[in-house]
């Protein structure tokens, strides 16, 4: 499971330092694509894989799902990490991100997302205060 906040910053090449601890995880292959909010998810190739199977589960006569197929598999880049747990972030996913320098990287469970940092800072002050005074359940059963 991938957890925490990082802040790791792009090189002149647009490279990125996978934090250390999700090193392991991702050693083997990983998948770079769009996320939601404008965000990039970063999955572990087999986790991917789960992910496209489910989606060829949806009905071929779903719009929605076919629309987000196509974005999210038409935006996908796969690789490895190199020795120093660096990864490269393809120009068109840093332009659909907004990433220049500073990023962040979050542990997101099953994946890692990156963001601009100051969007990171934005989306997180907008929820937090919504997160600290949810009085319903969200996930049933949760708590």
């Amino acid at each position: 499971m991938f957890l925490g906040t990082h802040s790791p910053r792009l090189d002149d090449k647009g490279r990125l330092i996978l934090p250390a601890k999700f090193r392991d995880q991702l050693a083997d292959g990983l998948v770079v694509t769009k996320g939601q909010e404008r965000c990039l998810y970063v999955f572990p190739e087999r986790a991917f894989e789960e992910l496209h199977e489910q989606l060829r589960q949806a009905p071929v006569t779903s719009k929605q799902a076919r629309d987000y197929a196509r974005v999210l598999l038409a935006g996908a880049f796969d690789q490895v990490p190199d020795r120093q747990g660096r990864i490269t972030v393809p120009q068109p996913l840093r332009t659909y991100a907004g990433l220049e320098r500073d990023v962040v990287v979050i542990g997101a469970g099953t994946r890692i997302e990156v963001w601009d940092a100051a969007a990171w800072e934005a989306y997180l002050a907008e929820q937090e205060e919504s997160f600290a005074s949810t009085a319903e359940e969200v996930v049933p059963g949760l708590f």
